[in-house]
């Protein structure tokens, strides 16, 4: 296992070579990556034409050694070859992430975006600007691909994520809108909702009753300085705020049905960050450890120059948290939706976690 962790987390760091027919470009998360079946399990990694990484004839190879893993591109899906009646792309519309999760970002601008406040690894409104998506998915264009998807490429789960608007629900009541929408054509699909903490927390049951089985409150970090520097707008929302909002989530969601992205390589100390983890575990929540990536349109890259995590330290946070995980019992593949069940951008799966 230890050799197969460290192997996914040089690829997820250096890239591979791979013809990926489903990949994606901007946005508000891990992206530039191509979507790929590693050892079975989805995977998001970047696309590197410099990587001494190289898929050939479904297999992984280093220097032009056989490694002994299966990797496969996930295929191009479907409802990609679709638009509605007005003409609009539905890949514009939602995006497949691995090889059976469907993603959208139901309004693709933040109130945050302002260089003064903007998260510097963000790049979500990078992809609005370059026309491969649209600015807000309505609930009926989203119920309409997500039918289509289910029905031609097996889609079994979905993610709805959104930028952070000026009212008080900070984007949810539009999110419980299109959740509604798309379990009333998909009773089957099982949905997971990302927004930041809302001010009132009754609006975290008002997207369970609109139909979503699991939520996403996305902190990146939880040490209050790292927050500042690379947050400057969303640290404004306190750490006892998203606290509150995680114990209130997990009440209505159950346990280990709520999730939150921890980013390794914004400078938070490794043993700091593994206790942060294990904070989040012990009140069931599941901290999705991802590496931080240098994306073209952020702030980090374009302004900062900030690098990618050192890989020893990638493998050690992963190794320490998918640990805790285990003794928690608690598991990706156990969320009903979302990134930590998908798992393509972390490696706690292959962790065991």
């Amino acid at each position: 296992m230890s050799n197969v962790l460290s192997t996914r987390v040089d690829i997820a760091l250096l890239g591979i070579r791979v013809d990926a027919e489903v990949k994606r470009v901007g946005g508000a998360g891990p992206s530039d990556d191509g979507h790929v079946l590693f050892q079975g399990q989805g995977a998001a990694i970047p696309l590197n034409p410099e990587s001494p990484y190289v898929v050939t004839n479904g297999r992984l190879l280093l220097d032009g050694a056989d490694l002994g893993l299966e990797v496969e591109p996930v295929r191009r899906p479907k409802f990609y070859d679709l638009e509605t009646a007005d003409g609009i792309n539905y890949e514009k519309i939602a995006k497949l992430h691995g090889s059976n999760v469907l993603a959208t970002t139901v309004v693709q601008t933040c109130v945050r975006y302002d260089e003064s406040e903007r998260c510097r690894f963000c790049s979500i409104e990078a992809s609005l600007n370059a026309g491969l998506t649209i600015a807000v998915k309505t609930p009926a264009m989203l119920a309409e691909v997500a039918e289509a998807a289910y029905r031609l490429d097996d889609v079994t789960q979905m993610i709805m994520t959104t930028g952070t608007s000026n009212g008080r629900d900070r984007g949810a009541t539009h999110l419980a809108r299109c959740v509604r929408a798309v379990k009333a054509a998909v009773p089957e699909l099982e949905i997971q909702v990302q927004c930041e903490p809302p001010a009132n927390l009754r609006t975290i049951t008002d997207l369970y009753d609109a139909g979503a089985r699991s939520i996403g409150i996305h902190v990146e970090s939880m040490d209050d300085a790292v927050r500042k520097k690379w947050m400057p707008g969303k640290s404004t929302v306190s750490l006892d705020e998203y606290r509150a909002a995680w114990r209130e989530a997990v009440r209505v969601f159950g346990h280990n049905q709520v999730s939150t992205y921890l980013l390794v390589g914004l400078g938070e100390d490794p043993d700091e960050m593994v206790a942060g983890a294990e904070e989040l575990i012990e009140m069931g929540v599941y901290p999705f450890i991802v590496p931080f990536r240098p994306l073209k349109g952020t702030l980090a890259t374009d302004v900062d120059h900030a690098p990618a995590p050192h890989r020893d330290a990638l493998y050690d946070i992963t190794s320490r948290v998918g640990l805790s995980l285990q003794r928690a019992g608690m598991y990706g593949a156990d969320q009903k939706a979302g990134c930590a069940a998908c798992g393509a951008c972390s490696m706690l799966k292959t962790a065991g976690a």
